[in-house]
Parts: C-alpha cells; sequence; structure tokens
C-alpha cells in the first residue's frame, strides 16, 4: 500500500482545526468571508484524511484483539480486519488524488469559442453541433449557459460563436475539450452517399477577473460599427457592435449583440480570458517537460477527437477511448464519460510522475 505524507496530513487536519474554531469564535464580518473561503477549499480534503484516520485506529484495534488470546473474538477481530484492509487502499487511492497539485483555474467559469475549420459548410454545421452538446451537457451540470457573440453559416450551424458557461468547476470538467473536433459523415447535400471528413476547433478559456489580468486603456484600441444581421427589418443599423483590438499581442475580439455598453464588457471579458490563456500556455511551455504527462496540451491545432457518424462511435486519441453511443454524446448526455475518463487519466499520469520524483 502507498504510503502517505503524514505530515502534511497532520497540517492540513491542523490547519482545518484553527479554521473551525475561529469561525465558532464570532470573528468579524471580512475574517468570517476569507476564513469560510479557506473552510470550504480545505474540507473536501480533510474530511477524507479523517475518515481515513479512523479506519486506522480500527484496523489497529481489530489486531490487537486477534493476539488477545479470546478466540471467539480474535475471529470476529480476523473478518472485520479483512474488511477494513480494501476500505482503506481505497481511502489511501482517493487521499492521493486529493492531494495532487491543484489547477489554480480548476474552479472557474469559461469562454468557450468554437469555429468550424475545414470542411466549409458541414464544418459550420458541426459546429453547431458541438456547441449544442456543450448547452446541453451545462444543462445537465447545473451550469449556466449563456451565448455571447455568433457568427452563423451559410447553411446554418456557426462559422465562429463564443459563449460563457458558469458554475463552481467548469474548467475543472471542460478544459481537456480544447484542440481539433474531427466529424465523418455523411452531409445532407450529398446525393453520391460519400462520407466526408470536416473539423471544428474549440478552445476553453478560463474565465478570470480584472484584477487578475491588468490591461492598460494605452494598450488596446476600441472600434465601434455597425451590427451585421440577418438582413431587412433584423438588421442593426446602430453602430453597436464593439471590436477591441489589444495591441502589444495583436489579439482581436468582437461584441455585436444590441447594446454597445454590453458588447464593450463582453468584449472585455472574452479579450481578459485569452490573454490569460496565453499567459497559462506561456508558463506551461516552459514547464515541457510536465507537459509530456498531460492528457492534452490544450493546443487549438492537437486533433484530440473523432465523431464517426456512419458507425456511430465517438473516439478520443489522447486516451485511445472509443464509445459507441455517438448519439447520446452529440446530446451532452455521455459526454461526461469521455470528460471523466480524461480526468482520470490525468490524475494517473500525475501520480506516477510523484512516484518517479520520490
Amino acid at each position: 500500500m502507498p504510503n502517505l505524507p503524514q505530515d502534511k496530513l497532520d497540517a492540513l487536519t491542523k490547519r482545518f482545526d484553527y479554521i473551525e474554531a475561529a469561525l465558532a469564535s464570532g470573528p468579524s464580518a471580512e475574517e468570517f468571508v476569507r476564513l469560510s473561503k479557506e473552510y470550504a477549499e480545505l474540507e473536501p480534503v480533510v474530511r477524507p484524511i479523517q475518515a481515513y484516520r479512523k479506519l486506522l485506529n480500527d484496523l489497529e484495534s481489530a489486531e490487537e484483539l486477534v493476539g488477545a488470546g479470546d478466540k471467539e473474538m480474535a475471529e470476529m477481530a480476523e473478518a472485520e480486519i479483512g474488511e477494513l484492509k480494501p476500505r482503506i487502499e481505497q481511502a489511501v487511492s482517493e487521499i492521493q488524488i486529493l492531494l495532487l497539485p491543484k489547477d489554480a483555474a480548476d474552479d472557474k467559469s469559461v469562454i468557450l469559442e468554437v469555429r468550424a475549420g475545414t470542411g466549409g459548410d458541414e464544418a459550420a454545421l458541426f459546429a453547431g453541433d458541438l456547441l449544442r452538446m456543450y448547452q446541453r451537457y451545462s444543462d445537465i451540470m447545473g451550469w449556466k449557459f449563456t451565448l455571447l457573440e455568433e457568427s452563423p453559416g451559410e447553411m446554418g450551424g456557426y462559422k465562429e460563436v463564443t459563449a460563457n458557461i458558469t458554475g463552481k468547476g467548469v474548467y475543472a470538467r471542460l478544459k481537456y475539450e480544447s484542440g481539433v473536433h474531427r466529424v465523418q459523415r455523411v452531409p445532407e447535400t450529398e446525393g453520391s452517399g460519400r462520407i466526408h471528413t470536416s473539423a471544428a476547433t474549440v478552445a476553453v478559456l478560463p474565465e478570470v477577473e480584472d484584477i487578475e489580468i491588468d490591461i492598460r486603456p494605452e494598450d488596446i484600441r476600441i472600434d465601434t460599427m455597425r451590427s451585421s444581421g440577418a438582413g431587412g427589418q433584423h438588421v442593426n443599423t446602430t453602430d453597436s457592435a464593439v471590436r477591441i483590438t489589444h495591441l502589444p499581442t495583436g489579439i482581436v475580439v468582437t461584441a455585436s449583440q444590441k447594446s454597445q455598453h454590453q458588447n464593450r464588457a463582453t468584449a472585455m471579458k472574452v479579450l481578459q480570458a485569452r490573454l490569460y490563456e496565453d499567459q497559462r500556455n506561456a508558463r506551461d511551455t516552459a514547464r515541457s517537460e510536465s507537459r509530456k504527462e498531460q492528457v492534452g496540451s490544450g493546443d487549438r491545432s492537437e486533433r484530440i477527437r473523432t465523431y464517426n457518424f456512419p458507425q456511430g462511435r465517438v473516439t478520443d486519441h489522447r486516451i485511445n477511448l472509443t464509445l459507441y453511443k455517438l448519439d447520446k454524446v452529440i446530446a451532452g448526455e455521455a459526454l461526461d464519460e469521455l470528460v471523466s475518463a480524461l480526468i482520470t487519466e490525468h490524475q494517473a499520469a500525475q501520480l506516477a510522475a510523484m512516484e518517479r520524483i520520490s
């Protein structure tokens, strides 16, 4: 059985007990908020540690009874030991995962960007399928899904579309979705029944607060323009659309909903997310060795998954996992099976890396 770092368990438990006592002592409102936040972060880790240590105490007591000389009690104790040991092994595995280094962005909400890639109209339709998949998955997970910006395709779907998904731990579950998603199917416009291969690019960016990314006024150019519409009475004739250009990086963000004020706020939110992700990518590139141990780099050019409609299968190429339930995955209902498998693989790689270091 792998050993747990008992000194670290002691430190976490001691800190948790201190915060629990401090909260009960009636701190100031500001201190209460700060302590409550730390308590909420520690509790999911400390409670399993407490349960694990109780199991160890129970095991020690049972082992003492085995050697106490009473045959009947010894038999009962041996039976209890047989039950306790696998539970302890399971507890150790769970705590090992809880102690893994945590991505600082895991608890954040996200900016989701989906862009049609190669494949023309079919790629745009597929981009629309992916957006609906994430929208339905968000509903299942209890997250809030808000469409921010869209550029419709000529035959349906989207050339580009941006959404905001808010909730606790959204980035932790969706971050491995970044990359190239490939679809193989017969387009409705294809008379000969030939299978076409198209692609769409997904980017999942952690949403950030203003204090995390400082954008200087002199580093951006803000242009207003008329929003493009569907024609006729739906064309927006006011200059409400906003385009923000970040001059140092050349990143351009647009927003073209009805309100210019809201468009500015939306465009700034997306720009902050992109700049934050650029900083994270630069940092992670410097840690090239650890990146080899990750499930995927999050690189938008990396082909991560294929959706094959004729065979009804979805294959994630990073972990060589194939599910023959494409209809449920694309409907968002079975997407979590892929997400959970990716998270498990990443955690296993982290554990293996830590064992090599130790």
